[in-house]
């Protein structure tokens, strides 16, 4: 195993400056070495000979008792008796004689500029760069095999030591630096393979076992001679037909006409491609023109429509601050007419504190907080009725729908609860006690809690407790009368549709509304029904008081439907 590593991977043939990954100098001599033959190698270097060579080659023949060399004296070194500075400095300079800065360029054959240039070593004998990669420089170098290295060296300024054109393919393998004396100035080469040198010869690598084959016999080698005379006459004949064949080519005229006919053929077709690319560019052309021509169209009814919109808005700038000034207006009549309404619900209807805490009277009856235990079933009846009809009418004077309706009936007022998830089919509940169950009673009057909750909250109030009915109600009917300025004055002229639809005193009044004219003429019907209300619909002349079959009817009598028309709101009273 030790045989196979020492041999190079690369054949001589296939070795390219692609390969070459790094350069070593050894031995770095600053004189240049005389002149040698090629077996000065060889020469006995002993001192004794070389002493012998330094005499000169003409002398006189001795005795034979003179014939043993002369011993050696034995001299003394120069350096007896100096100091130790002057030993110091004899050193260095024997070291600065050895050593200088090094470094080496590469470049092609025919070429001046380097392709590749090292680092500088310092102060070195045996200078070994870093390893490089040429692989980069593209195919026209890495694939050269002959390189020229110059090694340059720094006395007083870099000069080039040695210059060597190198072919890759000549270069000897050694392996490795190991156990190899370099001459002076010695450079190697590392290729992907190992190290390869030009000045030593390494040893040929030992042959690869491999089985003997048996040699040719004399005839064999006959018959390859034959053979190989058969193919030389073969190529001389070959040789001379194709001389002879070119001569007839030269004699014989070119016939151009075929050549001809394929180039008009071929010029045929492309005129024929040309002709269809220019007709679909032809149609090409009119479809954008009518594109562009619609598209136009489109950009000036856009212009049009836009001027008008801008138009239409600079208009409706004048009219929107207008709006907004009606809409503040109207706003704040409405607040007003709120105002009023609410103040005059609390003067109807009005809710006042007792000697308890938190128990408050409305319309003169009590009404407990959600426990009916100890009061009169009929006065609490009667009290939920005031308050349904309070919230009833409420509803639409804030404009907040109930979550949960109320019918107001006065002592058998109902509340509806279409919303809840109940097992009970029946979604009436009743806010009497007296003839019904406890707990529909008491479940119909958390639902006119939730109710007076549902407006509080429509008004930005928050109800800390749900069960107390009248204190909640009082509370939202302040805060919606409150204000600082005055409260508006009631439109004259609004209980006409109080008057039955059988008998009419006005019929021009009554049937329609034509103006603040008909309202100030009809003022006088309002104070009449507003007095006959007060007398239970009997006046003093008996005039509202109608008949129906054989029956006396007041203004709430029979099956009539009637309106109670005020400033801007209506209440239909059904009994």
């Amino acid at each position: 195993m030790a045989a196979e590593a020492s041999r190079p991977l690369l054949l001589p043939q296939n070795r390219k400056l692609r390969h070459l990954q790094g350069i070593y100098f050894r031995n770095l001599t600053l004189t240049r070495p005389r002149g040698r033959t090629i077996d000065d190698a060889a020469l006995n270097k002993s001192p004794q000979k070389l002493e012998a060579l330094r005499e000169p080659q003409l002398h006189h023949a001795q005795s034979s008792g003179d014939l043993r060399p002369p011993k050696l004296r034995r001299r003394s070194s120069n350096w007896d008796g100096t100091s130790p500075g002057f030993r110091q400095k004899k050193l260095e300079d024997v070291i600065d004689s050895r050593t200088a800065d090094t470094f080496f360029t590469l470049r092609c054959v025919g070429q001046d500029e380097p392709v590749y240039i090292s680092e500088v070593v310092d102060k070195a004998m045996n200078p070994t760069f870093r390893f490089f990669d040429l692989s980069g420089l593209g195919p026209a170098i890495t694939r050269l095999d002959t390189v020229v290295v110059t090694i340059w060296v720094k006395r007083e300024e870099f000069t080039p030591l040695l210059e060597e054109e190198v072919n890759l393919q000549t270069l000897q393998f050694i392996g490795s630096l190991e156990s190899h004396p370099f001459p002076p100035n010695c450079i190697l080469f590392h290729l992907i393979d190992g190290i390869y040198t030009i000045d030593l010869a390494s040893k040929p690598p030992k042959p690869k076992p491999a089985p003997s084959l048996p040699t040719s016999s004399y005839s064999a080698l006959m018959r390859l001679s034959n053979l190989d005379e058969s193919i030389q006459d073969a190529l001389a004949t070959r040789e001379e037909l194709a001389n002879q064949i070119n001569a007839i080519l030269k004699e014989t005229p070119v016939d151009e006409s075929q050549q001809a006919r394929e180039e008009a053929a071929l010029a045929s077709k492309y005129l024929n491609l040309e002709r269809k690319l220019l007709k679909q560019s032809i149609r090409r052309r009119f479809e954008l023109q009518a594109s562009i021509s619609a598209r136009k169209m489109a950009i000036d009814t856009g212009k049009d429509i836009q001027a008008r919109a801008l138009e239409d808005i600079n208009h409706a700038q004048d009219k929107l601050h207008n709006c907004r000034t009606l809409v503040a207006k109207t706003t704040a009549d409405l607040h007003q007419q709120r105002r009023r309404i609410c103040e005059e619900l609390l003067t109807i209807f009005p809710i006042e504190p007792t000697t308890s805490p938190l128990l408050f009277t409305i319309c003169n009856l009590p009404l407990p907080n959600s426990h009916f235990d100890d009061g009169d079933e009929d006065t609490i009846s009667a009290a939920l009725g005031y308050v349904a009809r309070v919230v009833d009418m409420l509803q639409y004077y804030l404009s907040v729908p109930l979550p949960y309706p109320i019918t107001a009936y006065g002592s058998r007022s109902i509340i509806n609860d279409f919303i809840s998830k109940l097992q009970d089919n029946q979604r009436t509940f009743p806010l009497y006690n007296k003839g019904t169950l406890r707990f529909r009673f008491e479940y119909g009057v958390f639902l006119l809690n939730k109710d007076i909750e549902s407006l509080a909250e429509s008004q930005g109030l928050k109800v800390l407790d749900i069960r107390q009915t009248l204190p909640n109600l009082k509370y939202l009917l302040y805060v919606c009368s409150a204000g600082t300025s005055e409260l508006p004055a009631r439109k004259a002229g609004g209980v006409k549709g109080l008057l039955p639809v059988a008998k009419s005193w006005d019929a021009g009044s009554v049937s329609s509304r034509r103006g603040s004219a008909d309202s100030g003429v009809a003022s006088g019907v309002g104070d009449q029904i507003r007095r006959a209300l007060e007398n239970g619909g009997i006046d003093g002349k008996g005039s509202l008081k109608t008949q129906n079959n054989g029956n006396r009817l007041g203004v709430f009598g029979g099956n009539h439907v009637h309106s109670l028309r005020t400033s801007g709101l209506r209440e239909n009273v059904i009994k």
